[in-house]
């Protein structure tokens, strides 16, 4: 099965930082500038936009430096990749094929995206993304490719020629937003292992998507929902 990078949340992740070297190990995790857990569902309860934004409005809405606290660089953006990705081993996966997983009703029409790394600790990163589109589309669209990257226990991707496994394992979701995903993803290339967590919150018609150093994006997720409501 070939996928074209960017186009599934999962698989971003994986070119995205898994192939950047991600450290195995968890970042000391700096306190965002950001309100209590509790604020922070409370906002997840607020009526939330049930319309599509448009990409100009999530840009705004992405988490910057300010958010984050001290210690944090911002990523130049990465030009597009146009290299196909394949993926064996998982026949879950092989079902997202088609349009599904070349972009098609995956692909959400408003996006927006940021990354960071964390000087505080070697090879840390945390990316950001935002996608709008209807609920439902979002929320189908969004657990299909969860529910995917988790069913099988280890798959292989070849990623501009460089063989990964990937070891995928579903992990409680913070209690955020309308729907919630998570998961860590153990990516061991070359010998070396690294660990990536993804998770991914519905607020009405937004998607926020954390990925990154397990630490870093536990200490960000809250803040990044809140922050993707406009508040």
């Amino acid at each position: 099965m070939r996928l074209r990078t960017m186009t599934v949340l999962g698989l971003s992740a994986l070119t995205l930082l898994a192939l950047a070297g991600c450290s195995a190990g968890s970042a000391p995790a700096p306190g965002p500038a950001s309100s209590s857990p509790a604020a922070a569902r409370q906002t997840g309860s607020n009526a939330p936009t049930q319309e599509p934004l448009p990409s100009a409005v999530l840009r705004q809405r992405l988490l910057g430096e300010s958010d984050l606290g001290g210690g944090y660089i911002r990523k130049p953006e990465q030009p597009a990749r146009h290299n196909d990705v394949t993926v064996t081993g998982c026949p879950a996966l092989a079902k997202l094929g088609g349009d599904g997983a070349a972009g098609g009703s995956l692909a959400f029409p408003h996006r927006a995206k940021m990354s960071f790394t964390y000087a505080g600790g070697t090879g840390s990163e945390v990316s950001e993304e935002l996608y709008s589109d209807t609920a439902t589309k979002l929320s189908d669209g969004v657990d299909r490719i969860f529910e995917a990257m988790t069913a099988c226990s280890t798959y292989d991707v070849l990623a501009g020629g460089t063989p990964i496994v990937v070891a995928p394992q579903r992990v409680p979701a913070p209690q955020l937003g309308d729907e919630r995903w998570s998961h860590l993803l153990t990516f061991t290339v070359s010998g070396r292992t690294s660990i990536v967590k993804q998770t991914a919150v519905r607020i009405g018609a937004v998607v926020v998507v954390i990925s990154g150093t397990p630490a870093l994006v536990d200490a960000h997720v809250e803040r990044a929902v809140a922050k993707a409501t406009g508040r």
